[in-house]
């Protein structure tokens, strides 16, 4: 139950670096709101369906990125073996499978929607294993309890690509430019709240300020 009329839209994608390394201080936010404002996760869409290999230039960016992501936020993990090469990995420019596996998730069990972002995010930053491939998700589905075979059959279904849709066309009326991103709905106004990858606090008194009644 939650104490004012605000929402808080959380859009991410379960492969998108940042979004793992806001993963810490996202918890402890999420944690802090909890009981003042709805918050909603958005899956935003990072790279669309792809079977071709990742350009080696977008490879080394990626790698850059993570090596920039650790530097800017103490104590975040990543295993680059990812990014050498071998028939395990393959790395593809495509996030959409784990937007809509986390979408099937959901369907198939509203609980387990973070457990199936949480797990996808392992399995790639962590595990040099490729979230973009079908049977990877379907192996994550199964480690957190899902039914495999309902999982893979709602990854192929239209409602879920329904969702993904709907997810993606609310992400860009929410003026989104990355991700991630916070956005607060209160009455009828939006607000892009300011990302801290290092202090829950700033965020949460931005947020404070916002949904607290005029007197």
């Amino acid at each position: 139950m939650t104490t004012s009329n605000a929402t808080l839209f959380y859009i991410h994608d379960p492969m998108c670096s940042w979004c793992w390394g806001f993963r810490p201080v996202w918890q402890q936010l999420e944690q802090q709101l909890s009981t003042t404002v709805k918050i909603v996760y958005i899956v935003g869409g990072l790279a669309a369906d792809s079977d071709q290999p990742m350009a080696m230039a977008m490879q080394q960016a990626l790698a850059a990125t993570w090596q920039r992501i650790q530097q800017q936020i103490p104590g975040i993990e990543f295993n680059y073996d990812f990014w050498r090469h071998n028939s395990k990995t393959q790395p593809r420019r495509s996030t959409y499978p784990s937007c809509r596996a986390v979408l099937a998730a959901k369907i198939q069990d509203p609980e387990l929607e973070k457990a199936m972002i949480l797990s996808i995010q392992q399995a790639y930053f962590l595990h040099t294993k490729n979230p973009s491939n079908i049977d990877i998700l379907t192996d994550i589905a199964t480690s957190i309890g899902l039914k495999p075979e309902q999982f893979r059959h709602d990854m192929a279904s239209q409602t879920v690509e329904m969702q993904l849709q709907e997810q993606l066309q609310l992400a860009g009326r929410l003026s989104v430019q990355g991700f991630p991103s916070l956005v607060l709905s209160k009455g009828d106004r939006l607000h892009a709240i300011p990302l801290d990858y290092n202090n829950s606090h700033t965020m949460q008194q931005a947020i404070v300020d916002i949904t607290r009644p005029v007197e």
